[in-house]
């Protein structure tokens, strides 16, 4: 493949540098790559595949025809740059909340509802990080038998709320492990050694805005609006992955032995479930990976009917929760037939 002209906007923040590996890992086919940011970054250097940029300024930036824009610079950038983009013809992955839940975007998970990139008039959203390891997750167990209820616990990384909060992490922790009196700037709590109730507002129905969020995507990607779902998201001191304990309940019996090996033969995922040394998925082997790891398979012993199960699940916040998704869906948006490239 060849003429595939790339912005990638926010690139110099932490999902965006991580968009940048994504591509070169996969040897994604760029002719022309736009790193663009504000105008308090243009100017700066960056190296790409061996090959070094300067940052432009996002507000002067051209786009054209077949132009793929991968965003991550937050909901209210996308919001400046969409109709002008659209208008010249481009097309929007946007890995921010702006339009995730609008009527005709699609939300996509590739592993999941890859098909629906063809339905874009385009925006195609990127989804919220837990919804994305989440969905990648129960996916493989769905098509076993459609799942009725959810009661997720999410354990999520300090790189969900940017690299400012990673570098929080680190000096706190120096500073507490120094008898220092640590001052949160970028979290409203100390995050070192510590956990608390996700930062997000809390909203009218008690539940705050991850929380809903999470609700309202996985019911869109699974195109499942009655799936009921109860979650409670936490911040925890892990750098870069989250985790999430999931009770699943089924509509029909699935025992642990047919979501193991679903687990094992789908995409996007790799299962890690050895009783006997009690390992499980951790953050510290999800760091840096693709696959979401999938572990801690259980029957759900309140129940007596099998239709319900336990599970664990930990995945790279950057890359399946951001970054490696919105690229896998760029991948798909090049494959489609009525895709024209720059030069096409």
């Amino acid at each position: 493949m060849s003429g595939h002209r790339l912005s990638v906007v926010g690139v110099t923040g932490a999902v965006g540098q991580v968009m940048l590996e994504c591509l070169a890992q996969r040897n994604f086919p760029v002719d022309e790559l736009y790193p663009l940011a504000s105008s308090r970054s243009a100017g700066k250097k960056l190296t790409f595949a061996g090959r070094e940029y300067t940052i432009q300024d996002l507000d002067k930036h051209e786009f054209k025809k077949g132009e793929i824009v991968l965003s991550s610079a937050g909901a209210s950038v996308t919001r400046t740059f969409r109709d002008r983009a659209i208008n010249a013809g481009a097309i929007i992955v946007d890995n921010t909340s702006a339009y995730r839940m609008e009527e005709g975007v699609p939300l996509v998970i590739p592993e999941v509802n890859g098909d629906q990139v063809a339905n874009h008039s385009g925006l195609i959203a990127n989804p919220n990080c837990c919804a994305a390891i989440l969905t990648v997750a129960l996916w493989p167990l769905y098509k076993l038998s459609r799942i009725k209820r959810l009661v997720i616990s999410t354990y999520q990384s300090a790189s969900g709320a940017g690299a400012a909060a990673m570098a929080e992490l680190e000096s706190q922790c120096g500073e507490v492990l120094e008898g220092k009196e640590v001052e949160p700037k970028v979290f409203p709590h100390p995050i070192a050694f510590n956990l608390f109730s996700h930062n997000a507002d809390i909203e009218p129905n008690g539940y705050n805005g991850e929380e809903n969020k999470v609700v309202a995507e996985t019911r869109k990607i699974f195109n499942d609006p009655d799936l009921a779902i109860a979650i409670t998201c936490v911040r925890v001191p892990v750098l870069r992955s989250h985790s999430e304990a999931v009770n699943i309940e089924f509509e029909d019996e699935v025992s642990v032995e047919q979501a193991c090996e679903a687990i094992r033969s789908a995409p996007g995922v790799r299962l890690v479930d050895d009783r006997e040394k009690n390992y499980f998925p951790m953050p510290i082997d999800s760091n840096g990976i693709d696959d979401v790891l999938v572990g801690r398979i259980r029957t759900d012993i309140s129940r007596n009917d099998g239709r319900g199960l336990e599970i664990f699940i930990s995945g790279d916040q950057l890359r399946k929760g951001a970054a490696l998704n919105a690229v896998q869906i760029a991948e798909k948006v090049v494959q489609m037939p009525i895709y024209e490239s720059v030069e096409g």
